[in-house]
């Protein structure tokens, strides 16, 4: 009888055993996940604050290169080009 309590005891502390690694590999999958929404999370961080630095830093030029296109056009017709003698 006492072997058999005894086996009941041993076997109690298997499942307990068992259950705590049952529990570890549970949280694993979790803790993969969010490392890894972690890691993408502060690349596009860092992304998104160096594309601000580089259009902060960076000149704008359309305004130079619209201004002159205009003005240049303007300059190479004349009203009289287009009237008619009688």
């Amino acid at each position: 009888m006492e072997s058999k309590i005894e086996d009941l005891i041993e076997m109690t502390r298997i499942n307990d055993l068992l259950d705590k690694r049952e529990a570890a590999n549970a949280k694993k999958p979790g803790n993969v996940i969010l490392w890894i929404l972690a890691v993408l999370g502060s690349i596009s961080a860092v992304a998104c604050i160096s594309f601000l630095v580089y259009r902060y830093m960076t000149p704008a030029f359309e305004d130079d290169y619209y201004d002159d296109d205009f003005d240049d056009f303007e300059d190479d017709f004349e009203d009289e080009d287009f009237i008619k003698e009688s």
